[in-house]
């Protein structure tokens, strides 16, 4: 079984994280969100990838290689302008000679595509699409349904609500249905390409075998990721809190006066110093340092921070190579290394 990953978003409403780093590359609990994708789709037998990229190509590249690190065969598509979903899709037509998955690569989900795959295939659909019921599905594309589980209609943010079922982002595609997308140019497949199928009288049809959904596109939704795999709502495959509030992974070094407050999640080669209070909600990524009465809390540090001693921190985010220093108090905040500089500059 084959999947394309649609990875060339330039996580425009993520930023700062993004910054430097396309959005599938952002760490959820100490491993890039794309890397946790592959691991799932490889549980579900699928052993070749297609990753469509464009923003910041180059990261997920030099990350993922060819693939046969993590046992997968990984091909990549490049798109020098953006191409919307259906353009993306087209864009890698040639390597999808059978049904194949389609997934968004921002979505953390519990779909289960193994049996996503069997009720596309007792359903002789042309396209699946996978679905998640919201509350409020306003802000979304709403997709109604007969009794029979075939889409009838797709309405992009509806001021009526008539069903709260929205798009997961989550596809399974027969490939003939590619000769419908137009080559070269910017498609939507939520837009055009399923209303067109629809018009047509192919079969869409809907999955509903999903009760987790999140789109990590704000900072506030990243933040609400890693809380939900605290808690257990969203299953962190080699973590489970339940069992163990601190998870620390290789050769991290606690002092012995450190407190540490679960659920609190350690990466490879941490360092905490005397006295330092550690939690509730933390992420400490790789070759992290963490100074002497340091007191940190819901945050989520990323790999190679250093903290200095006496630092206060909660309910923050500190990305890649930052150097949190004379800042007695830091809270609600983004520190990316550019703002620390600038801070730095200001303190001068």
């Amino acid at each position: 079984m084959k999947a394309l990953l649609l990875v060339g978003g330039k996580g425009t409403r993520l930023r700062p994280l993004t910054d430097r780093l396309p959005k599938p590359m952002v760490p959820i609990m100490g491993k890039p969100l794309l890397e946790r994708t592959l691991h799932t789709l490889k549980q579900h037998h699928v052993d070749e990838i297609v990753l469509s990229t464009c923003y910041r190509s180059e990261c997920i590249r030099g990350y993922f290689g060819g693939g046969s690190d993590s046992g997968l065969k990984i091909h990549y598509v490049h798109e020098d302008f953006p191409l919307g979903t259906g353009g993306a899709i087209k864009n890698s037509e040639s390597y999808f000679q059978d049904a194949f998955f389609v997934l968004n690569a921002d979505i953390l989900s519990n779909i289960n595509l193994s049996e996503m795959l069997r009720y596309h295939r007792r359903k002789k659909a042309d396209v699946t699409i996978a679905v998640t019921w919201v509350r409020n599905p306003s802000a979304y594309g709403v997709i109604e349904y007969d009794k029979d589980g075939y889409a009838t209609s797709f309405r992009e943010k509806p001021e009526e609500i008539s069903s709260h079922f929205i798009n997961a982002g989550v596809y399974i595609f027969e490939p003939d249905v590619l000769k419908k997308i137009p080559s070269g140019k910017p498609v939507s497949v939520e837009r055009e390409v399923f209303p067109e199928l629809l018009r047509e009288g192919r079969k869409i049809a809907v999955y509903q075998g999903c009760n987790y959904w999140l789109d990590i596109g704000t900072p506030e939704k990243y933040i609400q990721a890693h809380r939900d795999g605290f808690v257990g709502k969203l299953r962190i495959p080699e973590v489970s809190f339940s069992r163990r509030a601190v998870y620390s992974r290789f050769n991290s070094k606690i002092n012995r006066t450190t407190e540490l407050r679960g659920p609190v999640y350690l990466g490879r080669n941490v360092r905490i110093g005397n006295g330092a209070a550690i939690g509730p909600y933390v992420v400490i990524g790789d070759n992290c340092v963490i100074g002497d009465g340091c007191r940190i809390s819901n945050s989520l540090l990323w790999n190679n921070v250093v903290v200095e001693s006496g630092t206060k921190m909660a309910e923050c985010i500190v990305t890649d190579d930052c150097r949190i220093a004379n800042m007695p108090l830091c809270r609600h905040r983004i520190y990316t290394p550019d703002v620390v500089k600038e801070i730095g500059n200001k303190a001068m």
